[in-house]
């Protein structure tokens, strides 16, 4: 069960959702379930990585790794005030021609747990936040789940969920094939990115309570 106790500005479908498993392939497996009185499919990403939650932690920290990562992501930068827990981004992603790109005002919220271990970042459109470009159609509704529970040192069990409503002309068919592709070929980039030296020696920082704070790279040991 996904513990989603941020402030989670829109709803997504649950484990108890009916999931049909659509894909599966380097042990990523991709599902997607229909929601009430929207035409675009949720998708459901679940993979076991061979990498840590520091070292993702590093690659989702950095505002500008959505370009490395996420497919058809090519512009991606933070804005505005905000910090580790509640933030903001601005991305831009390129879709199959003729259908102009979409860009995205995005807030991102992350909590985490020393005890459990457990990652849960946030990510919802807050589309006036920016104003709009004549490039770009404007998302004005998308909803994210990233959960992170560590296996071990070296492994991370990943779970995405996502609602995207792309607004426009676009044909739903062809967004209802992208949440396959996008999630499967994400994640075999992440996997990748995050394995990468740069982002090795970041260390989870918790408080007290020990609730996450902070993922910062190593000057020497870091609690």
């Amino acid at each position: 069960m996904f513990p989603l106790t941020l402030a989670f500005a829109g709803s997504l479908p649950d484990d108890g959702a009916d999931w049909e498993l659509r894909k599966e392939s380097d042990g990523i497996r991709i599902y997607t379930t229909p929601l009430s009185g929207s035409d675009f499919e949720a998708f459901k990403a679940v993979a076991e990585l061979d990498v840590s939650v520091s070292r993702l932690m590093a690659v989702m920290i950095d505002p500008e790794s959505c370009t490395e990562w996420v497919h058809n992501c090519v512009i991606s930068k933070a804005f505005g005030d905000g910090d580790f827990h509640d933030r903001y981004a601005y991305s831009v992603n390129d879709m199959p021609w003729p259908v102009q790109d979409r860009d995205y005002v995005i807030r991102i919220q992350t909590q985490g747990n020393k005890a459990s271990g457990v990652i849960v970042m946030a990510l919802n459109a807050i589309p006036n936040a920016r104003d709009e470009k004549d490039d770009y159609v404007r998302v004005d509704k998308s909803d994210t789940l990233y959960r992170f529970e560590p296996l071990n040192a070296d492994q991370t069990r990943l779970t995405w969920i996502q609602h995207t409503e792309p607004n426009g002309a676009i044909p739903s068919w062809l967004v209802n094939s992208l949440v396959v592709d996008i999630p499967l070929k994400s994640i075999r980039n992440l996997e990748s990115i995050a394995q990468k030296p740069r982002y090795a020696d970041y260390n989870l920082v918790f408080n007290p309570s020990g609730a996450l704070v902070d993922v910062v790279k190593s000057e020497g040991d870091v609690e």
